[in-house]
C-alpha cells in the first residue's frame, strides 16, 4: 500500500464512509488541470466540487473529464 492509500484509508475511517472507493488518480487529475489551467486554489474546491457530484450519483470519471476538461477549455487562447 502507498501513503496515499494509507491516508484515504485513513480519513475514510475517520469519516465512517467504510471501505469507499477512491478515483485518487482522476481527483489529483482534476486539481492539476485546475490548478494549472484556472487558479491555483480552485484545485481543492474543485475536488470538492467532484466528491460533492459523487456523492449525489454522478460517475466518477465522468465527473473528472467534465471538470478537466472545463479547465483545458479555460487555458485555449480566446477566439
Amino acid at each position: 500500500m502507498s501513503e496515499m492509500d494509507d491516508w484515504v484509508a485513513e480519513v475514510s475511517a475517520e469519516l465512517g464512509l467504510g471501505g469507499a472507493v477512491v478515483p485518487v488518480k482522476q481527483v489529483l487529475d482534476v486539481a492539476r488541470d485546475v490548478a494549472h489551467n484556472v487558479l491555483r486554489p480552485g484545485a481543492p474546491v474543485s475536488a470538492y466540487l467532484l466528491g460533492l457530484a459523487v456523492g449525489a450519483g454522478a460517475d466518477p470519471a465522468e465527473a473528472a473529464a467534465k471538470i478537466s476538461a472545463l479547465a483545458l477549455r479555460k487555458a485555449e487562447p480566446s477566439a
